[in-house]
């Protein structure tokens, strides 16, 4: 029979915990992901941003290896999926495409936000921008920004315009061109940007500010007027139409940008994973067709440039909202 001297013994468990903790080293250091990515969108099915993330996800999951889950949840305009996924476990399987009113516009809108833009988020990666453009109903009779700025004037706070809700940035953007003009206004929020639209294609508005691909084709066909595009550039599609600045006012272009953020702590391997595997899918020609098709406008750079351009609108725009007075309840 062997037997083992208190030196042998020693010996032994000395290597076997070596063994050990170089297995649990080795399994802590998996690669990431190792399994399925949820993507949190703080907005319903058919919106913007649930556009943009399915557009993404199938070649985001054949670039990771892993599927890329959506998730969507719309509730209070975005606070309980950013709330949520600021509380989640930094390991990158809780990511969340954020959009600038999430991160920008609800620190001033709500006085109790459940989270900190800039304290409680890893900046993974910026994804895509979205252009808005002033629309204006048929039977409004308004089909240049002089002839709006003209109307809003005369009527004197009765001209009405559509929103996607108080707060929303369809809302805010209409509020900085009336500030900027010098104008009083009539806001109708409805329950989303669809309805909105559909009410200035009935009349039942005179005007409201939209995303420019869902505007695109109802101006195209007659049914809306495109009176001035708010932001940096003149859209393709409208090449007679002018900008916000362009149409006389000195106001900056509205952003409409999302990223992808997750909690803070994130290790900064999983966000260049992430963000490789993201360059990778918008360099894909079949994703640019997509996007200019749906008028939306990839944004470079990485986790620095969106956590900078994040930090700069919250500055601006919260101090913009505070100073009209626009407040969600």
């Amino acid at each position: 029979m062997l037997s083992l001297t208190r030196r042998d013994l020693l010996a032994t468990l000395a290597v076997a915990t070596a063994g050990f903790v170089l297995s649990s080293g080795a399994q802590a250091q998996v690669a990431w992901p190792s399994r399925p990515v949820k993507l949190v969108v703080p907005q319903g099915p058919g919106s913007g941003s649930d556009v943009v993330a399915r557009l993404l996800n199938d070649r985001l999951t054949q670039r990771l290896g892993q599927p890329v889950v959506i998730e969507n949840n719309p509730a209070a305009n975005g606070l309980v999926a950013l709330s949520s996924v600021a509380k989640a476990a930094p390991d990158g399987y809780t990511l969340v495409l954020a959009g600038v009113s999430q991160m920008a516009f609800n620190p001033a809108l709500y006085k109790d936000l459940p989270y900190n833009p800039a304290k409680d988020f890893t900046y993974v990666a910026p994804v895509v921008d979205t252009p808005f453009v002033l629309v204006t109903s048929n039977k409004s009779g308004i089909k240049t920004f002089p002839q709006f700025v003209e109307q809003a004037r005369m009527k004197n706070g009765q001209l009405t315009f559509g929103s996607a809700g108080i707060g929303n940035s369809t809302h805010i953007a209409m509020e900085l061109i009336a500030s900027a003009a010098g104008v009083k206004l009539l806001h109708v929020p409805y329950k989303g940007s669809a309805a909105a639209l559909t009410a200035v294609l009935a009349g039942e508005v005179d005007a409201m500010v939209s995303v420019v691909g869902p505007a695109l084709p109802q101006v195209q066909s007659g049914k809306a007027n495109a009176v001035a595009v708010l932001g940096a550039a003149r859209v393709p599609q409208w090449p007679q139409v002018p900008t916000i600045k362009e149409a006389g006012l000195n106001v900056p272009a509205m952003p409409g940008w999302y990223a992808v953020v997750g909690p803070a702590g994130l290790d900064p391997k999983i966000v260049s994973t992430f963000n490789t595997a993201l360059q990778q899918v918008m360099a894909d020609p079949a994703v640019k067709a997509k996007l200019v098709e749906l008028s939306l406008l990839p944004l470079q750079g990485g986790d620095a440039e969106i956590r900078q351009r994040a930090a700069s609108d919250l500055a601006y725009w919260s101090d913009f909202i505070r100073k009209n007075n626009i407040r969600v309840e």
